[in-house]
């Protein structure tokens, strides 16, 4: 059933197979329930199950119906979900997608979208091109942040695959130096990877599984900031324990970064520097 899930041929009405299947629900790892008594049993007779099978297949399975083959009503679909999920298109983020046909396949759609007023063609952001559409609220919202200087350096944890993260698509990732070359730690829009952004700058870099860490300043303050958003999340939930061993190519015991993560939270281990929810 999971192959036919990941062809894209069925979806279901709930994400608790998958959770479970991921192995966060924690849903395979319950004792099974004991099948319910009641006084109207006959005596003898075979219980029902609690459940038709396992958590991975709970929920109402359903076919999905076959991908449209129109090639202008696909360009037309891309071009909504593109502006929808990063509200300001460029050419990188659509590279970045991995979009059929490029920029080139989904620009005659953006463009129809401004004529029709669903969509503001423009130079929004620095540096990212002419070639840029945007939703109007989310054009509104950058005017607003950009006038807003009043505010505090935020923090900002993500996934490195996440829209919001403009490095690695609309922005290329910042050149670093690591203390060893060779380490074969690069950064990259990798399932599972994190980003953390201070005031809009990419500052730490958290490969999958958070063994290992890149920073990409050097200013004291902005590593604690990253380091405290990071801890935040662990404490709040949205991560798992974290468990740095190396940061940019180095022991952490002795990377700069460890008085910022020290200062977090983290504690010592023999391996690394470790925070648990």
């Amino acid at each position: 059933m999971w192959d036919l899930v990941w062809a894209g041929w069925l979806t279901n009405d709930t994400l608790a197979p998958l959770r479970t299947l991921l192995g966060s629900g924690g849903g395979a790892h319950r004792a099974k329930p004991a099948a319910p008594r009641t006084r109207y049993r006959r005596p003898g007779r075979v219980a029902l199950p609690s459940r038709t099978g396992p958590p991975t297949v709970a929920g109402r399975w359903s076919r999905l119906p076959d991908r449209d083959t129109d090639p202008t009503r696909r360009a037309a679909a891309a071009a909504d979900a593109l502006l929808e999920r990063h509200g300001v298109v460029t050419r990188g983020a659509v590279a970045a997608e991995g979009v059929p046909g490029g920029f080139a396949a989904v620009y005659p759609v953006l463009a129809a979208l401004e004529e029709r007023g669903a969509a503001r063609r423009g130079y929004f952001v620095e540096g990212l091109g002419a070639a840029q559409f945007a939703v109007p609220g989310a054009v509104d919202r950058l005017r607003a942040l950009a006038d807003d200087h009043r505010r505090s350096p935020s923090a900002l944890v993500l996934a490195a695959t996440d829209p919001a993260n403009p490095f690695g698509a609309a922005l290329p990732w910042p050149e670093r130096v690591v203390a060893q070359e060779g380490t074969g730690h690069r950064p990259g829009r990798k399932a599972g990877a994190l980003v953390v952004l201070v005031a809009g700058t990419l500052t730490l870099y958290v490969e999958r599984g958070g063994r290992t860490l890149l920073s990409f300043v050097d200013e004291d303050e902005t590593l604690a900031t990253a380091a405290k958003a990071l801890a935040d999340a662990v404490h709040t939930g949205a991560l798992g324990a974290l468990s740095v061993e190396r940061a940019d190519g180095e022991a952490v015991f002795t990377s700069p970064l460890r008085d910022a993560l020290t200062a977090a939270g983290f504690r010592a281990t023999p391996k690394g520097l470790r925070l648990r929810g």
